[in-house]
């Protein structure tokens, strides 16, 4: 299994990204369009595909940590808004929180292989970090204590 990483740009919170993905997919809806996709437009299609579709996620970095991921669900050809053709990388629409790590920026999307992603959160420990302010989530996850 892979997975590809990629800069939630502009999004401050895992909440951010998800309220910015549905206001998208509203206005997709708005315009007619009658099964809206969540998608990630990219300049090129991952070579590596088939080993992305087997399960693997797009993992978020928002301010320095990835935070979240979203499971890839297919790629497809699309258009920028400047009409220059495109790769959509289509995803599911649920953001399922990972364990906070620390991740420096970088340009475009890379691949991550399964045995460097970030554990998923859930239960107890999601219920407590999710009440936490971004920062202390950030400082924990740096000192190692998340």
């Amino acid at each position: 299994m892979l997975h590809l990483i990629k800069l939630s740009v502009g999004t401050d919170s895992i909440e951010d990204l998800a309220s910015w993905q549905t206001e998208r997919l509203a206005q997709m809806k708005a315009a007619g369009e009658k099964k809206p996709r969540l998608f990630h437009r990219t300049g090129q299609k991952p070579k590596r595909d088939t080993d992305l579709l087997d399960g693997g996620s797009i993992y978020w970095v928002i301010k320095g940590m990835i935070l979240a991921r979203q499971k890839l669900t297919g790629f497809g050809e699309g258009t920028r808004p400047d009409g220059r053709p495109c790769c959509l990388i289509l995803l599911e629409r649920e953001l399922i929180p990972v364990r906070p790590t620390p991740r420096r920026a970088f340009q475009g999307w890379r691949y991550l292989e399964a045995d460097a992603a970030p554990p998923d959160l859930g239960g107890r420990v999601l219920d407590d970090l999710a009440g936490m302010p971004p920062q202390m989530r950030k400082d924990l996850a740096e000192l190692g204590l998340l």
